[in-house]
């Protein structure tokens, strides 16, 4: 199969994909990576096939068609396909919640001599970045990462980009707790897809939906919440798009569960993590396994509780998810301390306290937990945040966190 066919088959995929003829564009694509002979047709084609795996959730048929992609790079010898090969490897270890190896291979990336690709796809090589550290619980280097990534995004008119940058800032600030920015930034996202969003994937305006809908919950706006969620599930059923099948039925579980409907409750749970487990998703069966346990302790039923812990604190240390081991060993605590047992009542008083700190997640100035209840938070130019009250009210202008660390011995 010679350049031009090759060609007209990805494009020919590419109308399949797009008319939601899924399993037909993926039989084509990889018909033509039997039959094509020519290299550049072959690692378009693997792009495509990393994309398609990617939105269905098949993340480890992701990593191997991205594996394979970047073999194809490294035969044409051109820096431009080798950082989009290597941003698709991250994007494949990001999906598999192995977050260090995403940074590794971003680092790669941004490590490459200057190339054409560079302009356009360092925006994306910082988000991904941005999602990695904010799956270890590094908050400032997620924020510095996602700064990064809207500069890009503004710089470069690309509108898209910009939209799932604000999509993973409202995640940033639903899990530090600042609810009025955790609703903003989703929002933004949603205004630019009606404003530029003509074109694009439904996928745009689903997961705009879906980051109003866990802003909404966290809210207590309940109804708002039902609302956006069943219209990001709706797109998610009619696209096969499995990991947001998965985010919106963990969702529709917590907004039961505020609701203090645990017996529809607990199904929707049951349903999230069978996907997640199917496509992977770790750290998302973290969240499914506390919502379960906070189910169980409004039950009364404390073993019920402490077994879905144990299950979900293994999966948050396998991934390492600091805020995920933090928020469990802080519901163990409620536990012990009602059962009455001072042993492991402090053990878990313990580690919450680490996690915590290596977290960096209490404000520098007045030395109060972040993250512990809604607070209006803002972040100094070094990324690191603080309650907006504490740097009204002390009007300081350098980070009190930076001037620390300079102190610290050995410092250069």
């Amino acid at each position: 199969m010679g350049q031009d066919q090759t060609k007209q088959q990805i494009e020919k995929g590419l109308q399949l994909y797009q008319s939601n003829q899924t399993e037909k564009a993926l039989q084509l694509w990889m018909k033509v990576l039997e039959k094509s002979s020519d290299l550049v047709g072959r690692f378009r084609v693997l792009g495509c096939l990393v994309t398609a795996h990617s939105e269905m959730g098949r993340y480890k048929e992701m990593l191997k068609f991205a594996v394979v992609q970047i073999d194809t790079a490294r035969e044409l010898e051109d820096a431009n396909f080798l950082l989009e090969s290597y941003l698709n490897l991250a994007r494949s270890n990001e999906k598999l919640c192995e977050f260090h190896k995403t940074i590794s291979y971003c680092k790669t990336c941004l490590g490459l001599p200057g190339t054409r690709a560079a302009a356009q796809l360092g925006g994306q090589v910082s988000l991904s970045m941005g999602n990695a550290f904010l799956g270890l619980s590094l908050f400032q280097k997620a924020l510095e990462s996602f700064e990064k990534a809207l500069r890009y995004a503004h710089n470069n008119d690309d509108a898209m980009l910009e939209c799932r940058v604000c999509c993973s800032l409202g995640s940033f600030y639903a899990q530090v707790k600042d609810y009025e920015k955790a609703l903003f930034f989703p929002c933004k996202a949603a205004e630019l897809v009606n404003d530029y969003g003509k074109g694009w994937s439904l996928k745009y305006r689903a997961m705009s939906q879906y980051h109003m809908a866990v802003a909404y919950r966290l809210l207590g706006h309940l109804g708002s919440a039902m609302e956006c969620c069943e219209e990001s599930m709706k797109i998610a059923l009619q696209h096969g798009d499995r990991p947001l099948q998965a985010l919106c039925l963990l969702c529709f579980a917590d907004i039961h569960r505020s609701r203090g409907d645990l017996q529809t409750a607990f199904p929707r749970y049951d349903s999230a993590m069978s996907i997640m487990t199917e496509i992977g998703n770790r750290l998302g069966q973290v969240q499914v396994l506390l919502g379960v346990a906070k189910c169980w302790v409004a039950r009364k039923a404390l073993d019920k509780a402490l077994d879905a812990i144990e299950r979900a604190q293994d999966l948050a240390e396998e991934v390492g998810n600091k805020l995920g081991q933090l928020k469990l060993h802080c519901l163990s605590e409620g536990i012990y301390r009602s059962k009455g047992l001072q042993r492991e009542l402090r053990a878990h008083v313990v580690r919450f306290h680490e996690c915590v700190e290596e977290a960096e997640l209490y404000c520098g100035l007045c030395g109060e937990s972040i993250g512990e209840k809604n607070s209006r938070l803002q972040a100094l130019p070094c990324s690191h945040i603080f309650h907006l009250r504490c740097l009204q009210n002390n009007g300081t202008r350098s980070c009190p966190n930076c001037r620390r660390s300079s102190m610290k011995p050995g410092f250069v």
